[in-house]
């Protein structure tokens, strides 16, 4: 039997979601987990596909992975989560096709970065992101990784402010390694009036004109889903989402007490 499930994880901690030999990534993780429970044997004689990868940093909300499985009652979230580290968790599980293939039927893939919004003008960035809407080539907004093309289609790129935040929304059918984060970073550069609207067009024509750019910080990123054609019927693990939802609590409050802690540091009151 084949299983696809969706994985959700803090990046943070994690050097990407590719496994890499001596570092900690999320496949590192999952592979070790599913051959601890007998679930796989290895990536390989598992068929084991990924719908994407994400970079050293980068958090996933909806990462879709499958494999080949003869224990399809163990492949189950709350199960798989039992050897997971708590920056990864399983939360929603499908039988799918032995020829289900995460990353090939996959039709776009929804990305969003959060960002500090009290030094942009919001209207620059929203203006700025209509040019960036359908085909073109990305290649300025890209480190090159072995990639024969560089033109990529993006169907959505939205911005909005949310208190004092910024989010920004990218969906496009593929992206090039750092595509998103070089995307934040010129939209940044118009928001705060480094960069007009007539250089980000020139940034989509390479072939005329090459500038580098380094990409926003890994942190604000986070895949938030993944999109295919054909129905998948996904069942949710809810016992999964409520004990994710209490671990990251912790998190959420560490992280609140520190941005005190930081304020009053620097506050010299």
């Amino acid at each position: 039997m084949r299983v696809a499930l969706k994985l959700a994880y803090i990046g943070t901690e994690f050097h990407g979601s590719q496994i890499q030999p001596n570092i900690e990534t999320i496949e590192g993780e999952l592979f070790k987990a599913l051959r601890n429970l007998g679930i796989i044997e290895s990536p390989k004689s598992a068929n084991y596909t990924s719908a994407g990868r994400t970079d050293a940093g980068v958090h996933a909300l909806e990462q879709v992975v499958a494999f080949d499985t003869e224990k399809p009652n163990l492949a189950i979230p709350r199960v798989i989560n039992s050897e997971l580290p708590p920056g990864i968790w399983a939360w929603s599980r499908a039988e799918v096709p032995l020829s289900f293939d995460a990353r090939r039927a996959a039709v776009s893939r929804h990305y969003r970065y959060v960002m500090s919004g009290r030094e942009y003008d919001i209207s620059r960035i929203r203006e700025a992101s209509k040019m960036l809407l359908g085909t073109h080539d990305f290649e300025n907004f890209s480190r090159t990784n072995g990639e024969k093309s560089t033109v990529r289609t993006l169907e959505v790129v939205n911005a909005r402010v949310d208190g004092e935040l910024i989010k920004i929304d990218v969906v496009g059918n593929s992206f090039l390694w750092n595509m998103v984060r070089k995307i934040v970073t010129a939209l940044s550069m118009i928001g705060n009036g480094v960069r007009d609207n007539d250089w980000l067009l020139q940034m989509l024509n390479p072939d005329i004109y090459e500038e580098g750019i380094e990409p926003a910080p890994a942190y604000g990123l986070t895949l938030m889903k993944v999109n295919y054609r054909e129905e998948i019927g996904w069942v949710d693990d809810d016992y999964s989402i409520r004990r994710a939802g209490e671990q990251n609590q912790k998190h959420i409050l560490r992280h609140r007490v520190m941005a005190e802690v930081l304020e009053e540091l620097i506050s010299h009151e």
